[in-house]
This record gives structure tokens, C-alpha cells and sequence, in this order.
């Protein structure tokens, strides 16, 4: 099953919190067949594991925006703020949760956000194209912009062509 894990399911489930691109401890405990307060166990247990920058709480505000982002009544009476991990602390869990299912799991999250860099890669790419494209262009066509201008002078000016009237 894990290992069919399509990867709009996990990508769909990856937020950014503080510039990084994050999971919720909820959608990973979910994803690894594990309920949230038995992840976040094996997690105390190995909390040297876990810096800052691997995963951390959300802030009450954080949290307000991550409900009023998803517009879901599904987090009921929930008592903590949850954990969010980066991709660098899901890693780290795949060395705590030993299950086939989360290994398989974890193996499909990373693939996700690879697969997420290499888009955001590609398409910096494409932006850098189309720039240089633009510029390009611009320069071809401002010899074009450039002769309309000048033929819009032109046309303002009083000419020397006359022409004849055939009645006179």
C-alpha cells in the first residue's frame, strides 16, 4: 500500500511554515498507520534527533492560519499545537520508525519533495528563459517600435508632395 502512495497525496500534504517546506505530525502518524500521540512518543524519546530545523511546534497563530487554510472541522478537540517536520526531520524519523509501512512511507515522502525541487528547479529554469527571451526580443523588436516611431513623425510633418487637382 505504501509503496503506491501517489505522490499528489503526500505533496498535498506538505505546507510552508517559516520559509520550509513542512508535514504535520498528524498527516505523517496517518501516513505511517500510527496514531499522533504514539509518533510524537517515539519523537520525545529521541529528541537529540530533532533540532530546531528538523521540526518544531506551530504558534497559536500559525496554527489559526493552518486551520483557515484547510477549512476542516476534522481537528476537533485538539489539545497541543502540532509538530511540523521539514524534510531533513522526516528523514531523521525513518531511523526511529522501524515499520515496513513507514518505511515505504518514507521512501515516497522523500521521492515527494525531490520531486518538488526538481520542479521548482525547472521551473526557475524556464523563468530564466523567458527573460533572456524577453530581452531577446525586445531588442529585435525595438528596431521595429523604433521605425513606427519614426514613421509616426513623419506623418506629423508637412510634406513637400503636392498633388494636383485635375479640375483646375
Amino acid at each position: 500500500m505504501a509503496s503506491l502512495l501517489p505522490i499528489e497525496i503526500i505533496e498535498n500534504r506538505i505546507y510552508v511554515f517559516r520559509g520550509k517546506k513542512v508535514m504535520l505530525d498528524r498527516d505523517l502518524a496517518k501516513l505511517y498507520g500510527l496514531e499522533t500521540k504514539v509518533l510524537l512518543q517515539s519523537v520525545k524519546r529521541n529528541v537529540e534527533r530533532f533540532p530546531e530545523d528538523f521540526a518544531f511546534r506551530l504558534t497559536e497563530k500559525e496554527f489559526h492560519n493552518l486551520r483557515s487554510q484547510i477549512v476542516t472541522s476534522s481537528w476537533g478537540g485538539q489539545r497541543y499545537l502540532p509538530f511540523v517536520f521539514t524534510e531533513h526531520g522526516i528523514a531523521m524519523l525513518s531511523s526511529i520508525l522501524k515499520s515496513k509501512q513507514a518505511i515505504a512511507v518514507n521512501i515516497q515522502i522523500i521521492r515527494t519533495f525531490i520531486y518538488l525541487r526538481d520542479m521548482a528547479i525547472e521551473h526557475s529554469d524556464l523563468r530564466l528563459r523567458l527573460d533572456f527571451l524577453e530581452k531577446q526580443y525586445d531588442e529585435q523588436f525595438k528596431i521595429v517600435f523604433d521605425a513606427l516611431r519614426q514613421t509616426i513623425e513623419d506623418s506629423g510633418k508637412k510634406s513637400d508632395i503636392r498633388f494636383k487637382d485635375k479640375h483646375k
